[in-house]
């Protein structure tokens, strides 16, 4: 009876975060299954995009993209309070697609679009870089599978949510974008706290915090120009900048520290 009244209660949105992932590790979607889980998943994005050769390892944009997670991925370990140690990896898609996400356990994904076609600086990447490790590192989507547990979406999500234009990227990215509820829309209270940490992490890595800003205005404008895979994920708006703002003195006094 307490389980079902817990599992009702998280449906309904009325329990916290932390009552959502004790949901969602009575799904079986416990921190080491789901991280052995996201390598799997991690693992064959990358053997298929190596595949099909939509797997960039060596051009520039992949070489700055690579450079920022490299720089953040020690102040991002100093957060993790998983309990479990993270293995980072990135993967980089040559892609137009204006779209990055995250799985658990540290396997973000990252397609070049989101970094050409918005013409984003470093500071930028590691805007979108910062936002995507906090989302791990708060095991949003472990929060999200506690949610959908009882609408039976929770381990088999598939292709639903991953939209039109998956083409020569094949299956695989696609759903280890989706699966889990890794790549679904998250709640307006994820997202913020992945807005305020992901300032915070790149402040502390050396990258001026006001690029996320910038970044979600370059964001905003393409949105009216057609929509971007990322956006459709990751909800963009004149509150969020404005939320940002608010919090953009904290993280600025640690940008300044350095």
């Amino acid at each position: 009876m307490k389980n079902k009244l817990m599992l009702s209660l998280c449906v309904a949105g009325a329990v916290t975060i932390s009552g959502c992932t004790t949901v969602a590790d009575m799904a079986g979607a416990d921190t080491a299954s789901l991280n052995v889980a996201a390598t799997q998943g991690f693992n064959k994005t990358v053997q298929e995009a190596r595949g099909n050769n939509t797997l960039d390892t060596s051009s520039t944009t992949y070489k700055r993209i690579n450079s920022v997670f490299n720089r953040l991925k020690p102040y991002a370990d100093q957060l993790n309070q998983t309990g479990t140690k993270f293995e980072w990896q990135l993967a980089v898609l040559k892609s137009d697609q204006v779209n990055a996400y995250v799985a658990p356990g540290g396997k973000v994904v990252f397609y070049t679009g989101i970094v050409n076609k918005l013409n984003l600086t470093d500071a930028e990447i590691a805007a979108v870089m910062g936002h995507e490790m906090i989302h791990a590192l708060e095991e949003h989507a472990k929060n999200k599978i506690g949610a959908q547990a009882l609408t039976d979406l929770a381990l088999g999500i598939g292709l639903s949510y991953a939209g039109d234009g998956v083409g020569q990227l094949g299956a695989a990215a696609a759903q280890l974008g989706t699966q889990v509820g890794v790549g679904l829309p998250y709640s307006r209270s994820l997202e913020s706290r992945a807005d305020q940490g992901g300032l915070l992490l790149m402040a502390k890595a050396g990258y001026n915090p006001q690029a996320a800003i910038t970044l979600w205005e370059k964001m905003n404008k393409l949105e009216g120009a057609g929509g971007t895979s990322f956006l459709s994920t990751h909800p963009s708006n004149s509150q969020r900048i404005e939320a940002m703002r608010k919090n953009l003195p904290v993280a600025q006094a640690v940008y300044n520290k350095r």
